[in-house]
Parts: C-alpha cells; sequence; structure tokens
C-alpha cells in the first residue's frame, strides 16, 4: 500500500491522518485495491450497497440509466475521491446508480462496516475517519444541489452555461477543461447531443465562449 500513499494523503477520507497511521488504518479496514479496464464496471445497479471506492489512478463515471435506455452522468470522479459512500452509508440494499472505470483504473475498495463500527484494537484514528467521511458526505451533498441547479434550467444554453459557470469558479479561471467529451456532457447535462452541438457552435458564434473538444473559455 505504500505506492499509493501519496495520493491517500489526499483523499478527504484520510485528511489529518499521520502517514503511519493511515499504512495501519488501511489493514485494519481491509481494504484492497483492484484493476478496471476502460469501460468496465466497477459497481453495477442493483449490486449490494455495501463498499466505498477511492480512485487512486484513472477515472471514473457514476451513472444512471432509465427504462427507455438513456444515460445520465452524475458525477465524475478523479484519483484521490471517494464514491459510493452515500449509499453505503445510508444501509440501502442495493444500489441505484452504476459506476464506470472512464480510463484504466486502480481502485481501493472498503467495506464500509469497517469504518462505520470501531474495531477490537482501539484505534485511536479511527474517530478522525469518521468525522472525514461525515464531512465528505456534506461536502457531495452540496456539489448534488449544483447538479440539481444545472438539470433544472430550461433550456439547453442555460444548462450548459451553468455548468460551465461552476467549473469556471472551480477552476478559478475563465479557461479551462472539463473532464467530459461531447457525449458525456450531454449525458451530464441530460440534453440531446445533437442540440447541445448546435448549442455550443451558436454560443460561439454569439461571442459568449470559445472552444475546443473540451476545453472551454468564458467570454
Amino acid at each position: 500500500m505504500k505506492k499509493y500513499l501519496n495520493i491517500l494523503k489526499k483523499c478527504p477520507l484520510f485528511a489529518d491522518i499521520s502517514d503511519d497511521d493511515l499504512l495501519r488504518m488501511l489493514g485494519c479496514l481491509g481494504a484492497r485495491v483492484t484493476l478496471f479496464d476502460k469501460k468496465y464496471t466497477i459497481f453495477s445497479e442493483g449490486s449490494p450497497a455495501k463498499y466505498i471506492g477511492i480512485v487512486l489512478s484513472g477515472a471514473a463515471q457514476i451513472i444512471q440509466i432509465d427504462y427507455d435506455g438513456n444515460r445520465s452522468i452524475l458525477s465524475d470522479i478523479r484519483p484521490s475521491e471517494v464514491f459510493a459512500e452515500a449509499f453505503a452509508c445510508a444501509g440501502v440494499e442495493s444500489l441505484p446508480v452504476s459506476v464506470i472505470a472512464d480510463a484504466p483504473s486502480e481502485i481501493m475498495l472498503i467495506d464500509c462496516s469497517h469504518i462505520l463500527h470501531t474495531c477490537s484494537n482501539n484505534c485511536g484514528f479511527h474517530q478522525q475517519l469518521i468525522f472525514n467521511l461525515m464531512k465528505d458526505l456534506a461536502i457531495k451533498t452540496t456539489l448534488f444541489h449544483q447538479k440539481i441547479e444545472i438539470i433544472s434550467r430550461r433550456t439547453t444554453r442555460e444548462k450548459l452555461l451553468t455548468y460551465l459557470s461552476f467549473q469556471s469558479k472551480k477552476e478559478g479561471s475563465t479557461s479551462f477543461t472539463i473532464p467530459f467529451d461531447r457525449q458525456e456532457l450531454a449525458d451530464y447535462l441530460e440534453v440531446d447531443r445533437s442540440g447541445l452541438s448546435a448549442e455550443i457552435s451558436k454560443m460561439k458564434n454569439d461571442g459568449l465562449i470559445k472552444n475546443q473538444k473540451n476545453h472551454f473559455e468564458l467570454l
């Protein structure tokens, strides 16, 4: 596990935990690392909601597919970020979403029960871990409300501008690269791809944005 130490130290789940304690903690939690190829399903909808995942390398997406087969990207997960913690902590029987590897990825999996219930070793860092988990869940709730604000806009232009505004604030710049290709962006905004491409062209002609593939600049 030592080779993953630098990326794990950036993970919000392990904030304010020393390197030595972190390595001991991983053994105590029974953490395991699994490799996934691109497009491979890490968690499938309907599977038991018991594991928390951490991206060590690569990327993952949380997706939901409706009855008609339309795909919606709920979230994009990058190295050091946590996923599926809300479902595991809630104690739901099965996942209502799927998690897909968006690139060849190394994923750390931890049984949530090992986090929520302290072990017989009475590890001093366990309370800090639970505090970090609660803080992470609060931040994810804020991000979920941002997604609601984006997709609740009436038009494709309004959805796109709201999303780009959030990304600009996150990056601290009016020029930034988003983590989605065109189809993935359409799935995230829950709009038709051809309509999104047409709207991007109109916005460029109207002098609102500059765009090259997944790089945008707000004007």
